[in-house]
């Protein structure tokens, strides 16, 4: 995880899971709409996965 991925989904969580897939992107997407902090959690976790 490098800096600048932490500090895009710390201001806009999906940008910085656009490259990870559709799925993710939307997951994160409609959890921001939620909430701003479940789109942020979602998004570390999903950058934080190796896989």
């Amino acid at each position: 995880m490098s800096f600048w991925r932490v500090l895009l989904a710390i201001l806009f969580p999906p940008l910085s899971v656009i490259g990870k897939g559709c799925g993710s992107f939307l997951i994160v997407l409609l959890l921001t709409f939620c909430g701003w902090v479940p789109g942020v959690i979602a998004a570390l976790v999903i950058l934080n996965n190796t896989n």
